[in-house]
């Protein structure tokens, strides 16, 4: 009943003195800040750690204080302890109402005013101290109730017996808390498979800790993807990424576009390049084909004949290379690969427009896809060259 009432107690005074930084909380809490919640979550974890060790060190301590002035001694360790727990969640309280105090903007650590990020300094500080005080006390009643253990049965048996040295273990072994061959006794379960024996080691503290900050990390990344929103929730960075993934596709399939040769080219339907495709003609060359394709100084381009070729392959080299012997400059510094095939393709589907002044017809007939042979501008037909004239 006694342990139970203290339990009360401390728990009482943590929420006592909680209420003022509640209260300041309400208003305007700064544990937004990353830093400031990562402080905070640390000194409420070590502020645990040093509730748990002073009980531990308390019960240790219960045996000396039944033999030696019980009452007296039990009130003092008692009221010491609380007022200990007492002065540390005050002193985290204080901290929180210094994190709601807006920061000036001149002097500030990590998004925290110095005078904060010190106070929460100062109180890891204290608390870690607080730790080893009660880890040095522990150690100190544990190795008092040893040897009054041990004296006991020296006095019992009349003599001291051999004892024989511990095994020293290496930097690892004792990383790790393994235990010597010797002592694997003491830990046996008593489960023999084949030979393999079960033994009830405890977890590394390598793994324990790792553990317990893996926790840590859980709890402040939920409060700020989640709470407070101060970093991307998972669906968000997943919808950022899928943006980042397009922009990047679409930056590859342009640089795709622009190998294209008069090799390679296809004709383009979609409206969207045509029209690029009609911009880059009457930027560049409606002065010679006229607005509508027509034809001023150049041939028209809305009829069946072409001079040279009238396949997209065909209009793609003339656009890039030119015939400057013609009249007909090479675009290929002016234009990408991307724009001489939208231009090309512009020009193909002025077929059968019939604009109004259009220029007789030049070169020879041009019809897509056809194995026969063409005519040429008189209307006659070609004579096939592989075959002897008739």
């Amino acid at each position: 009943m006694k342990k139970i009432s203290r339990a009360i107690v401390f728990i009482v005074i943590l929420f006592g003195s909680s209420i003022p930084a509640m209260a300041q909380g309400a208003k305007e809490s700064s544990l937004n800040n990353p830093l400031a919640l990562t402080l905070v979550v640390i000194i409420a974890a070590l502020a645990l750690i040093i509730a748990m060790l002073a009980y531990v060190v308390y019960g240790a301590a219960e045996i000396e204080l039944k033999k030696h002035q019980q009452q007296k001694t039990e009130g003092k360790l008692t009221g010491t302890v609380l007022t200990i727990v007492a002065l540390f969640i005050s002193a985290i309280a204080n901290a929180q109402d210094a994190a709601a105090t807006p920061a000036p903007a001149s002097s500030n650590i990590g998004g925290l005013s110095s005078s904060t990020f010190y106070i929460l300094l100062a109180v890891l500080l204290v608390e870690v101290a607080a730790i080893f005080f009660l880890l040095f006390q522990l150690r100190f009643l544990l190795g008092l109730q040893k040897r009054k253990v041990e004296e006991s049965l020296v006095g019992e048996a009349g003599a001291v017996e051999y004892k024989a040295a511990k095994p020293e273990l290496n930097w690892w072994d004792k990383f790790n808390k393994f235990r010597p061959v010797e002592q694997e006794v003491d830990i046996d379960l008593g489960h023999n498979y084949d030979g393999i024996r079960e033994l009830d080691n405890r977890l590394p503290p390598w793994w324990l800790y790792g553990f317990y900050i893996t926790i840590i990390f859980g709890v402040v990344y939920l409060y700020r993807s989640q709470v407070s929103h101060a970093a991307p929730s998972p669906a968000e960075e997943y919808q950022a990424a899928v943006v980042k993934a397009n922009a990047q596709l679409e930056e590859h399939l342009k640089d795709q576009k622009n190998k294209v040769d008069e090799n390679t080219v296809v004709l383009l339907t979609d409206k969207s390049e045509i029209e690029k495709g009609k911009a880059i003609f009457a930027a560049n060359c409606v002065a010679c084909h006229g607005k509508l394709g027509e034809g001023i100084v150049g041939p028209n381009l809305t009829d069946d004949y072409w001079i040279h070729g009238g396949k997209i392959n065909d209009l793609f080299k003339t656009i890039k290379y030119g015939y400057p012997e013609k009249s007909m400059q090479s675009w290929k510094e002016q234009l990408t690969p991307v724009q001489i095939a939208e231009v090309a393709s512009f020009i193909k589907s002025l077929k059968g427009t019939n604009p109004p002044g259009a220029k007789e017809k030049q070169g020879e007939l041009f019809v897509e896809g056809a194995t026969t042979p063409a005519s040429d501008s008189t209307g006659a037909v070609k004579a096939d060259s592989t075959k002897p004239a008739k």
